[in-house]
Parts: structure tokens; sequence; C-alpha cells
């Protein structure tokens, strides 16, 4: 960990699940503890619970609510939770509850958090928070997020198009009592709402510090007309970004959709393989993947005239990163012989890629090496950025196919900001992102 940790919560990236519990799809999965336990073992500190009441309404289910998938029980999560939240990394775990509760099962909840996690659980003394506090002054302390009870009372069931399908974030239930759990609500650290009118006028409130929810469809219209507004909010509030509703199979989105106007939580499905995943873990491979990553100062700080970072302005090219592909080894040991082609060896090639702001957004690929195990390109890529503190390295080895798709063999992603000049052997990763025992490139990376 080299980055300075003692800034508020708010001015850091921060490693964020979405729906953490589900096991597959968003319709018909098994919900379990297990891909929490994974997910914490791979550094992420958030974690998103959905609440309902079991079918005897008299305790807690974790299940995606009115879909298909199979409860697990709360205290079951709450307990894993506590074993394994800081098996990776020391820094502050972040529970975010989407609550369909009624208030005693709300009471219900507070006083199992409470035995659970005891000395563990931090929430503030006071009712509410004028800055977050800082990563460092909270490790190994767990957080509570959601919003506060109130805010539910007498709310409709009104679902935008985007969201009818998954429900997401909706926890408008319909409340007659005005009964709210004081124990519960005191337990809050991180108060959440969604948008209740206009974007605009939730990006302006202030006063006490709070944590917004979008969905990706939702920033990318609100970016369009007020970035300005999300980049200043983010300063000092939490922006938290989540899949559209549609995103049944559990995929995920471009998570610098999210990271270049200053959204904190950009939440994933962590069981959703794929490029974006792979984003995602490049990402919080920065700063000894504790899983916060300090957002550069051009999204914290304002300019002279009060002016703040806008992602859709072409900058000039601040620095030139100079990629050269030697070699690869290991996949005869990794792979079994006939994993590419039957009866020759494999034809490997080498894409490299930046991914970043749209100007730095670069394609590149080395060529195809025939019939060989132990491949040896030794070419040479230049990608000119403008947004390096932003920017990922983006490495995956392909076998030619003439005849169907090109098999994987294996992929990186490295952000750019911890690259270090010089020679480099290069470990590669499924796709799921496990590391290969044997598959590596060597590389070498220079900065003019």
């Amino acid at each position: 960990v080299h980055h300075d940790m003692n800034a508020p919560m708010s001015h850091y990236f921060i490693y964020t699940g979405h729906n953490s519990y589900l096991t597959g799809n968003q319709l018909s999965s098994d919900c379990s503890d297990v891909p929490i336990i994974k997910a914490l073992q791979r550094g992420v500190r958030v974690i998103e619970l959905d609440l309902w009441p079991n079918s005897d309404k008299d305790d807690i289910d974790v299940v995606h609510g009115r879909t298909l998938t199979t409860p697990v029980s709360l205290l079951q999560c709450l307990k894993s939770i506590k074993e394994y939240a800081f098996v990776k990394s020391q820094y502050p775990l972040v529970i975010t509850l989407e609550d369909h509760l009624t208030p005693d099962l709300q009471a219900k909840v507070a006083k199992m958090a409470t035995q659970v996690f005891g000395e563990l659980l931090y929430y503030p003394q006071t009712d509410s928070l004028v800055e977050f506090p800082s990563p460092e002054s909270l490790k190994g302390r767990i957080l509570i997020s959601t919003k506060p009870p109130k805010e539910f009372l007498e709310s409709s069931e009104k679902e935008s198009a985007d969201e009818v399908s998954s429900l997401r974030e909706n926890a408008n239930e319909q409340r007659t009592d005005n009964e709210s759990a004081p124990e519960y609500t005191r337990l809050i650290t991180i108060h959440a709402g969604k948008p209740k009118g206009e974007i605009q006028d939730e990006l302006k409130a202030a006063g006490k510090v709070r944590r917004l929810s979008l969905s990706e469809q939702a920033l990318e219209k609100a970016s369009e007309s007020y970035g300005a507004d999300i980049v200043r909010f983010t300063h000092n509030n939490i922006l938290r970004v989540y899949p559209k509703g549609t995103r049944l199979t559990s995929s995920n989105y471009k998570p610098h959709i999210g990271w270049t106007y200053g959204a904190q939580m950009v939440a994933f499905n962590m069981q959703g393989h794929g490029k974006s995943l792979w984003y995602m873990q490049g990402m919080f491979r920065s700063n000894g993947g504790c899983g916060y990553v300090k957002k550069p100062d051009f999204l914290i700080q304002k300019g002279p005239h009060d002016e703040v970072f806008d992602p859709k302005i072409a900058l000039p090219v601040k620095k030139t990163l100079k990629v050269k592909v030697y070699l690869g080894k290991g996949w005869s040991l990794d792979f079994s012989p006939s994993d590419f082609d039957s009866y020759s060896p494999p034809d490997f090639y080498v894409k490299v890629c930046i991914v970043g702001v749209p100007a730095d957004m670069i394609k590149k690929k080395t060529s195809v090496i025939s019939n060989n195990w132990f491949p040896v390109w030794n070419e040479e890529f230049d990608f000119p950025l403008t947004v390096p503190e932003l920017a990922l390295l983006r490495i995956e080895v392909r076998e030619e196919d003439k005849h169907q798709k090109d098999d994987f063999g294996g992929q990186t992603c490295l952000p750019v900001s911890e690259l270090k000049s010089g020679f480099r052997s290069v470990p590669l990763y499924d796709e799921k992102g496990d590391k290969y025992k044997s598959v590596k490139l060597l590389m070498r990376f220079q900065f003019r």
C-alpha cells in the first residue's frame, strides 16, 4: 500500500460488488455466502446484501427479491463476512443493504449485526457526517450503508423501465406504520438514496455527506448534461453505479463510465466473468491490492475558476508508454497438448490495448507465431496517453483458429500508474482472473 490513506473515503475508488450473494444469473441462481467469501478473498471492499422477510415473516433472508433465486440466511452471510472481512485487506469493509423489511425485522438486523460484528462495527456518534472518515482511521472496521428507514414511508411502487426486470435497489415497499427502528438507523454510517427528483438538484444538495446510487444508463444520461455536477458531487459524496436491470446473465459494463466521473463505488457482478471484470481486477491491483485506490488529484480538486475535470475534453498527451512484447512461455505446462490445436502446436498472438478515457483507447496486436509453444514476437508499440492516471494496459494472448473463434491463452490488466520502466516478467490469468502457474510474457515498459 503506497497511496495516502488518510483522506476522506470519498477520495478513493473502492472495490465494489453488486448482489454479492448470487452464485450465477440474476433470476434463478442460488444465493449463498460462497461468492461473498470469494469476493472478500479477492479484496472486494463493498458487499451488497438484499434483505427480505422469510416465508414466515419472522426472520431475514438474503435473496434477489421477486425472482426464482433460492435464499440464504442473513446470519450465515454476516458470520462469513466477519470471518473473511480482513483476510486480503485491513481497510474498511462496507456492507450496502437493500432493505425490504418491516421495522421489527430491521430491529432484528441491528441486533444480529451488533452481536456478530461486536467491536468491528463502526457507526458515527453524531446523527450524520459532514465528511467521511479516512480508510486509515477505519482499518479493521465494518460499516453499514443503506437508506434511512423513514425514506421508505408511504413511498409507492414506481419502477423505471430500466429497473422493472430486476427491481434494482427499489425498496419501495408500501408501509402504513410510521414506526422505524432507531437501533437500526443508528448503525447506518453512509446514508444512501436514489434520485427522487431532478438529478441536478440531487447532485447539488449541500451539507451532510451521503451516497447516491445511479444505474449505468442513468449515469450515462446524466453525464451528457450534468457531467461537471457529477464530478463536483463526488469530491465529498459517494456515487455508486450499478448494472442496468437487463443484465440478467450477471454481465457487467465498462467501469470507466463511473471512474472518469469520480464514482467511488462502481458495482460489479463478481461472478460475471469477461473483459469488464478484468478491467475491474486490473484497477484494484493498484495500491497493493487493498481495495482502495486514491483518485487522481484532478478528480478531487477544483481548478482556479471552480472548474472540474471533464472526461469528454481531449487533453494534450501527458506521456507515451512504449510496450515491447518479447516472448511467452508456460503454456506447455499449464495446458494439455490438445487444448489449442489437436495435431499441431499453437499459433499465438498478443493483443495489447489501453482502456481509459475515450481519447486514450487504442488496440494493437502482434503478428501470429505459428506452431510454437514458445513464441517469440519482438514487437514494440507506442501508446500516447492524455490521462495516464486512469489508464489500464490490457494484455491478452489468443491462439489463432482458422475455422472458429480464436482460443483464449491468458490475460492480464495492469494499471499504467503502477508500471515500472524496464524488463518485466508478466504473469497471465485465466478468464475468471485466477493466475496461471507458469504462463508468463517477457515484456519491457518505457515512458517518455
